[in-house]
């Protein structure tokens, strides 16, 4: 099991988050809607009183968002809180990990077995089964319809993480909550809109299973700055059609310029991130662009990684100007 491991000497006391072109996290190169400023600097007064135990407005506007019913949702801080709370609550269930996956998911399930996340004929009909839509490594999407063949096929839980799913034009598993028992999906407004600072995570999934696992969680886990944050985000769908609009041809934009570097072999994505496999020399790539105050992230040695990769999120035109210059003056001279 392999962590992030960033450069020598990040961060240390002089080390200004501003300055960097981080590009080991996904997120949202517009940042969060206009109106989420305002809502927080609105929320601020309502920190001398506690939230509400399981914010209802919000529950019902993601709900709407998302196609399911309000008490199909259970929020909690970011999908990772989320994660280890059901490792915690599941630990006597079996555990099948589709890799690639991220470090948080061989952290929270360290025993798990492991299945190729592109290997749907492997994947366990028995035990619980954890993947990814996308998948968080490569930015590769399973096909919704072959995704759906094979849940309505099984019956055996199936956790399915759509962190990055709004940035891609494939379905959510969720709208097949009434067709298939046993299956749990994670979403998060983190990416998307641009607010991880700020901790907010859901699961989605059958009504009973969600009132049980709530009786067991700690109360109050949305706090009202992030419940204002996220009620603004998901009142902006201009900014969501901006956000979509400049991923895709981003995305499609970097696709046509990597080729110029045959250092690389970089995987076709549907996601906000690429991954590239290089023959060697991972590590010190990672090294030379931090220098030059450019994160990537290292997944050499991650499970489902053969041989040495780097991942980097899909940014602004000048921003991804930015990274090819620095990939070609690294690998062409």
């Amino acid at each position: 099991m392999s962590e992030l491991v960033l450069p020598s000497g990040f961060p240390n006391e002089s080390w200004d988050w501003r300055e960097y072109l981080d590009l080991s996290i996904n997120v949202n190169p517009l940042g969060p809607p206009p109106g989420v400023r305002t809502a927080i600097k609105r929320a601020i007064d309502r920190v001398i009183v506690y939230p509400e135990r399981s914010p209802k407005t919000l529950k019902e506007a993601l709900a709407a968002a998302w196609g399911v019913r309000a008490d199909q949702i259970l929020l909690g801080k970011g999908v990772t809180e989320i994660v280890y709370f059901l490792a915690r609550e599941w630990e006597r269930e079996p555990v099948a990990l589709a890799v690639p996956a991220p470090p948080e998911f061989l952290h929270a399930y360290p025993y798990a077995q492991r299945v190729v996340w592109a290997d749907l004929k492997r994947w366990s009909q028995e035990n619980l089964l954890v993947i990814a839509q996308p998948n968080q490594v490569t930015g590769q999407t399973i096909p919704f319809e072959r995704l759906r063949s094979w849940l309505l096929e099984s019956r055996n839980p199936v956790l399915i993480d759509e962190s990055f799913l709004d940035f891609t034009d494939q379905p959510s598993a969720a709208t097949l909550l009434e067709l298939r028992p046993n299956l749990f999906v994670l979403r998060t407004l983190s990416a998307f809109y641009g607010i991880p600072g700020l901790r907010l995570g859901a699961l989605i999934g059958p009504a009973d299973v969600l009132a049980r696992l709530e009786e067991r969680r700690a109360p109050w886990g949305v706090d009202v700055i992030a419940e204002a944050a996220a009620l603004a985000c998901l009142a902006d769908a201009d900014h969501a059609e901006r956000s979509r609009r400049l991923i895709c041809e981003e995305r499609a934009w970097l696709w046509s310029q990597l080729p110029s570097i045959p250092a690389l072999t970089v995987l076709r994505s549907q996601a906000n991130y690429y991954l590239a496999y290089l023959a060697s020399g991972a590590a010190e790539l990672c090294e030379w662009c931090f220098r030059r105050k450019v994160i990537l992230r290292n997944t050499t040695g991650w499970p489902g990684i053969e041989g040495e990769a780097v991942r980097f999120a899909v940014r602004t035109r000048p921003e991804n100007e930015r990274l090819l210059g620095l990939l070609r003056e690294y690998f062409c001279g």
